[in-house]
């Protein structure tokens, strides 16, 4: 399905999805083919494409992984939440709503998306880390967008890799730990309505700075 959206009406309606994932509705794995494709034309530090993608479709394995989230989110979600002293605060009670939604309920979507990226970046300086999540995040960016333009929908979750989450996905995946760093758990599924809107964002004028950084 191709949803005929403009680039611009892509880049601004493709959220992060959890209450309207649609878990009922299979998703072929030519899709999730599709959209990786597409993911490996993103950028990536010095031309070395060190991505890789674990897709889980397993129903045992999905489980658990969603233990090994839940068990994370438990401890996420007992922190106080920080102030920001802005309309970010007002919408604070109902993204985590949503993202408890999805903890509850990770191992229902039709397939689980474990983006990987060559070499360890715990503890590197800060050159390192960043050309290191350079060249995955891009990737992953661009697969949530191509999922968008074919009527489907994921969410950017990073909760698994609290403590020695990642260490225990890395078990269960067969995943090298010592050789790769983990992005995080990407739930795939088609969504319930394409009809996403633009979301409301602090204005540019608060985040912008020409020539140097000001209060």
């Amino acid at each position: 399905m191709d949803l005929g959206l403009s680039a611009e009406e892509v880049l601004r309606t493709t959220r992060s999805v959890r209450k309207r994932l649609d878990f009922d509705r299979p998703v072929e794995r030519s899709v999730i083919e599709e959209c990786l494709d597409i993911a490996l034309q993103a950028p990536t530090g010095g031309n070395r494409q060190g991505w890789r993608f674990v897709v889980v479709g397993d129903p045992g394995t999905k489980a658990k992984l969603a233990e090994i989230y839940r068990a994370n989110w438990e401890i996420y979600a007992s922190l106080p939440a920080r102030a920001t002293g802005d309309k970010r605060d007002e919408q604070l009670p109902k993204v985590r709503d949503s993202a408890s939604y999805l903890a509850d309920n990770l191992e229902r979507a039709p397939w689980l998306m474990v983006p990987l990226i060559g070499g360890r970046l715990d503890n590197v300086d800060t050159a390192t880390g960043a050309g290191g999540w350079g060249s995955l995040l891009p990737a992953v960016w661009s697969f949530m967008l191509a999922l968008r333009t074919r009527g489907l929908g994921s969410a950017w979750t990073t909760i698994h890799l609290m403590l020695d989450g990642e260490r225990k996905a890395a078990d269960l995946l067969g995943i090298p730990y010592d050789k790769y760093t983990q992005g995080g758990i990407f739930p795939v599924a088609y969504t319930k309505g394409t009809d996403f809107k633009p979301a409301d964002r602090l204005p540019l004028s608060e985040v912008l700075h020409w020539e140097k950084f000001g209060d």
